[in-house]
C-alpha cells in the first residue's frame, strides 16, 4: 500500500532481570556462535510474559511479544497503557534506539523522537549547535536547518539562551528545545513519548497544535504516547492500547480509552449495578443504579463535558410513600465529601416499582473516580437506611478544542457559572 509508513511483524523484545549474560562462558560463546549465523537465540525458551505485579519465576522477561500493526502516512496514531505495559520500548524500537530480539519493522521515511528529556543533545553543545546536530542526524542538509533555524528558537521559547550549552538549560527548556527541532526539520514520522508533561501550560498547547498541523497539513505521521486522555481524545486519529507488553485494542480512539480505563472489564458492568440485599423490610428496596450520558448508552464512558443521568430504581414496599425520600452524598477518591443531594418531591414517589432520574449538567464534573452513599430518609429526617460508598463511577476527560487547556484544572467540580459585564 503506498501510504503504508510503518509496518510491525511479529515484534518481541526479551530483557534479562538482573545480571548481563547467560551466566557462564560457555553459555555466551553459544549464543554468540548462533548470533553469527543468524540463528534463533537458544536461550530465548526461559522468557515470560510480563506482568511487573507478580514476581518473576524466570531470568528473562518479554518487554514486547508479538506486536504486529500498521500505520499510514498522516495518522496520529495514540499509544496508550499503565506503566511498564511497553509504551516506551515499542518507541525506542521503532526509533532505533534498542533493537528487537524478534520481528520485522518497514519504515518509510526518516524519524524524529522525543523520548525522554536531553534526547540527542550534547550538553557542553548551545542549543543552536545542538539544532545543527540533530538536523544531521535526521539527514537534513546544512541550508535546510539555516532555513528553520530561526523558528525553531522562537517556538521553543528559548532565544536569550541559544548561545547557551543546553546543561545550564532546566528541564522544561531543553523540552522545549528538544520538541521544536524535532517537529521543525520535516521527518516523515514523528515520535513523542510522555515528555510533554515536563513543559508548562503555554508550550503543550503549543505542542499540540503542532503535532495537528504534521499531520493533517503536511500529511506526515505521529505516535503519541500519553496519560493525558484529553489529549490523546483531541488529537490522535487511532488508538493502541498496550497490556503486559502485548496488543490488547487497536481501532478507535474513543473505544481505546474506553477499554483502558475501564481496565479491561465492560462498562456496562461499572456503569450499572445490581441490588439484591439492600432493603429495609417493609418498607424499601433497592433494585439498581445507573450512570450514563444524556444520549448515550450505558457502554459508553462518562464524558466530563456532557450532561449525565444518574437513574435509582428501587420499589416502595409501604402504603405510604409520600414519607420517603432518597438522599446520595457524593464522595471525591479521597473519600472526602463533596455535597449531598435528594428528590424532596413527594410526588416522584409512589408505591412499588420507581425509577427517578437526576441530571447532572455538562461541564459540572472534573475528570475522576467518584463515590456515592445512599441515605433512605423517612419523614425528613430519620434515615431508616444508610449504605456507604455503595456506587462508584468514573468521569473522563471530553475532546477539546485545540488551544484549550489538555490538564486537569485543580477541584472536583466545575460547574458553569453565568456572567455579565456590568456598566463602569
Amino acid at each position: 500500500m503506498s501510504d503504508l509508513v510503518i509496518n510491525v511483524e511479529g515484534l518481541s523484545k526479551l530483557y534479562r532481570l538482573g545480571k548481563v549474560g547467560t551466566g557462564t562462558l560457555k553459555n555466551d560463546l553459544n549464543r554468540l556462535w548462533h548470533t553469527v549465523r543468524g540463528k534463533e537465540d537458544p536461550f530465548l525458551k526461559l522468557g515470560q510474559k510480563n506482568d511487573r505485579t507478580i514476581k518473576s519465576k524466570s531470568d528473562f522477561m518479554w518487554a514486547l511479544q508479538d506486536i504486529n500493526f500498521e500505520i499510514n502516512a498522516g495518522e496520529v496514531l495514540g499509544i496508550i497503557g499503565r506503566n511498564g505495559a511497553g509504551k516506551s520500548t515499542l518507541l525506542k524500537i521503532l526509533s532505533k534506539i534498542t533493537s528487537p530480539t524478534t520481528g520485522e519493522i518497514k519504515i518509510k521515511g526518516r524519524i524524529a523522537s522525543l523520548l525522554e528529556v536531553g534526547t540527542g543533545f550534547h550538553p557542553d553543545l548551545t542549543g543552536r549547535e545542538n539544532i545543527y546536530m540533530n538536523g544531521a542526524i535526521l539527514g537534513m542538509r546544512k541550508w535546510e536547518i539555516e532555513k528553520k533555524l530561526e523558528e525553531i528558537i522562537e517556538f521553543a521559547g528559548v532565544a536569550a539562551y541559544a548561545d547557551t550549552p543546553v546543561k545550564r538549560y532546566s528541564s522544561g527548556m531543553i523540552v522545549r528545545l528538544g520538541f521544536a527541532v524535532a517537529a521543525h526539520l520535516e521527518p516523515e514520522i514523528l515520535v513523542v513519548d510522555e515528555v510533554l508533561a515536563v513543559g508548562d501550560v503555554e508550550f503543550q498547547k503549543k505542542c499540540l497544535g503542532r503535532m495537528k498541523d504534521i499531520s493533517k497539513n503536511d500529511g506526515r505521521t505521529v505516535l503519541f504516547v500519553s496519560h493525558n486522555m484529553a489529549a490523546i481524545k483531541s488529537l490522535c486519529t487511532r488508538g493502541l492500547l498496550l497490556n503486559k507488553g502485548s496488543i490488547e485494542y487497536n481501532g478507535d480512539t474513543d473505544s481505546c480509552i474506553n477499554l483502558y480505563l475501564g481496565s479491561g472489564q465492560s462498562i456496562a458492568n461499572i456503569n450499572k449495578r445490581q441490588y439484591n440485599d439492600v432493603f429495609v423490610e417493609g418498607a424499601f428496596k433497592l433494585n439498581t443504579i445507573s450512570i450514563k450520558g444524556v444520549h448515550a448508552s450505558e457502554n459508553d464512558p462518562l464524558l466530563e463535558n456532557y450532561q449525565i443521568e444518574l437513574t435509582t430504581n428501587f420499589e416502595i414496599l409501604n402504603h405510604n410513600p409520600e414519607n420517603y425520600h432518597i438522599t446520595y452524598h457524593l464522595i471525591n477518591e479521597l473519600g472526602e465529601p463533596l455535597f449531598a443531594f435528594n428528590n424532596r418531591k413527594e410526588e416522584m414517589m409512589s408505591k412499588g416499582n420507581n425509577n427517578i432520574q437526576c441530571y447532572f449538567p455538562a461541564n459540572f464534573f472534573q475528570s475522576g473516580n467518584y463515590y456515592l452513599s445512599l441515605f433512605v430518609v423517612e419523614n425528613k429526617k430519620n434515615p431508616i437506611l444508610i449504605e456507604k460508598d455503595i456506587f462508584a463511577f468514573t468521569i473522563t476527560d471530553g475532546p477539546r478544542e485545540l488551544g484549550d487547556y489538555m490538564g486537569r484544572a485543580p477541584g472536583y467540580i466545575r460547574p458553569n457559572f453565568e456572567w455579565k459585564k456590568g456598566s463602569v
